[in-house]
């Protein structure tokens, strides 16, 4: 069992590490202020080749690994969440669906694309009567004339309203909806691009945190699309979504890690040069065990994360270590980030330190991607309860 990391992999981190503090730290705390999307950021990470890591160069990927995708999503996290939200959607939930259950016609359209980052993917599952219980969907396609028409709502959608968003993977019923028990609900995924008729995103919520990040209701009436934009098989769309959470579980598991990282850096740095009583605060127990816990349990973490990301790698069952993943880290990071403003004292109140940024961006960490109990009952069940 070897816990280094190879040469490629430390290349990775270290680039994405430089590009966080130099491009991305100087500007998060102005984005989080005006809630601005971070677009120039979003370009370099294209030039960079970081918005397709983990898919193949024959469509303008990376090239990459999962494990490399996760390392570069902890080190933006360690900086501002909403620049790694932006990456981490736009990948996993936007671009995975495409990949991996697209034809070939469907994979050269969109997979360069995306990418590059020219265009940013979104995944439209969650409904207002389809949060944790996903297969609840009631947003609708009918075949007609060669045409999916589609009418519903979306909720909660991230990237999906920017200037540079090019289309989104939605779930929609598509046949049975299930009331009668002998026939189960049919849900399959359909490509959405932006400019279709019939397809509108709402103004963009009021949020906790993650201000510099899109999210946005989605709506669509009379929305036609071609049938050619259905990806996979008709009627596999909840199995299809069920694997595409899977693999967000991960990307998501990533940033908790990263959070409570930069959490703990920020509390360390100001613990050194705050002085009381004469002397670093940083010397005084109360603090000490603060940061020591801090920095067990991230270590902790992130092992489990990454165990999660070379599973998938390795092409086995990561279910269950994914779910683990992340529930262990979102309440890592909620817990790493009110440390750190404790540390901190009245500074961590004050909106020019980065842990009360840090403090509002952890929470959803615990919601997105499956709650925390939606989690519990994942783990449970690969566990044979």
């Amino acid at each position: 069992m070897d816990f280094d990391l190879s040469a490629d992999h430390e290349l990775i981190r270290r680039t994405v590490r430089e590009f966080a503090e130099g491009e991305v730290a100087p500007l998060a705390e102005e984005l989080d202020r005006t809630k601005s999307f971070p677009y120039a950021i979003v370009e370099k990470l294209g030039e960079l080749n970081l918005m397709g890591i983990p898919f193949p160069q024959e469509y303008g990927g990376g090239g990459g690994d999962t494990l490399a995708y996760v390392l570069a999503v902890e080190e933006l996290t360690r900086v501002d969440s909403s620049v790694a939200i932006t990456l981490c959607a736009h990948t996993s939930l936007g671009t995975q669906p495409v990949y991996l259950f697209g034809d070939e016609e469907q994979k050269r359209e969109w997979l360069p694309r995306l990418c590059s980052g020219e265009r940013l993917g979104a995944f439209g599952l969650t409904e207002p009567e389809a949060g944790s219980d996903a297969g609840n969907t009631r947003t609708r396609a009918r075949a007609q004339d060669g045409e999916w028409v589609i009418d519903g709502a979306k909720q909660f959608i991230t990237n999906a309203g920017t200037e540079i968003s090019g289309m989104v993977c939605i779930t929609a019923v598509t046949g049975e909806d299930g009331a009668d028990p002998s026939h189960p609900k049919e849900i399959s995924n359909i490509i959405v691009a932006n400019g279709t008729k019939g397809y509108e995103q709402g103004a963009p919520y009021r949020k906790m945190g993650w201000n510099a990040s899109d999210t946005r209701p989605l709506t669509f009436s009379d929305c036609r699309v071609p049938e050619g934009n259905l990806l996979g098989p008709r009627g596999a769309g909840f199995k299809q979504f069920l694997h595409i959470l899977d693999i967000g579980r991960i990307g998501v598991a990533a940033m908790g890690v990263g959070l409570a990282q930069g959490a703990l850096d920020q509390a360390l740095a100001y613990a050194k040069q705050r002085r009381a009583f004469g002397r670093p605060i940083s010397k005084f127990q109360a603090i000490q065990t603060k940061l020591a816990d801090m920095s067990t349990e991230i270590e902790a973490a992130r092992l489990l994360v990454y165990k999660a990301a070379r599973e998938k790698d390795a092409k086995r069952n990561f279910t269950l270590t994914a779910a683990q993943a992340k529930l262990k880290t979102g309440r890592l990071a909620v817990r790493c980030a009110e440390e750190a403003v404790q540390i901190h004292g009245g500074y961590g109140f004050i909106e020019e330190y980065p842990v009360c940024r840090f403090y509002r961006d952890a929470k959803i960490l615990t919601i997105g991607e499956g709650t925390d109990e939606v989690q519990q009952m994942v783990i449970a069940r690969a566990l044979g309860a």
